[in-house]
């Protein structure tokens, strides 16, 4: 593995609340994929976690409650012939999962009036469009 999983800032993932399952992937491998556990499922129990702080904890457990089965998320990966690159992949999903559901909400859009002057321009140019196009017409031609 390739270290500790940064999900924002200081915070990582733990190696010690990861549990890890491997099974035998479809897909490409050869004579090779009928013998090995290439497929990774990445399970990491939020609910019971010390690692996030606790607003970031309820956070996640609210954007993420679809996801959970009991309070723990899990991920799966088998795009790759390798178990190791399925574990690296497995977990940047799942740390990029957390930062995800971990981030503050947006800030709240400040409603702003049009000015009055950008109102009457707009209104002034459709006029003359209007009337532009009335004049192309050869109605009062004679």
């Amino acid at each position: 593995m390739s270290g500790p999983y940064v999900i924002r800032g200081s915070v990582s993932l733990p190696e010690a609340e990861l549990m890890w399952r491997f099974s035998r992937s479809s897909g490409p491998g050869g004579q090779h994929v009928n013998t090995s556990d290439s497929q990774v499922e990445l399970r990491f129990d939020l609910a019971k976690t010390e690692a996030l702080p606790p607003v970031w904890k309820e956070r996640a457990l609210a954007k993420l409650a679809g996801r959970l089965v009991d309070g723990v998320v899990s991920v799966r990966s088998s795009e790759h012939r390798s178990q190791w690159r399925n574990r690296e992949t497995a977990a940047v999903r799942l740390a990029s999962l957390l930062a995800e559901a971990t981030a503050p909400p947006p800030r709240a859009r400040r409603a702003t009036r049009i000015p009055r002057g950008i109102n009457e321009r707009r209104l002034r140019e459709k006029k003359q469009r209007g009337d532009m196009k009335r004049g192309r017409s050869g109605r009062d031609w004679t």
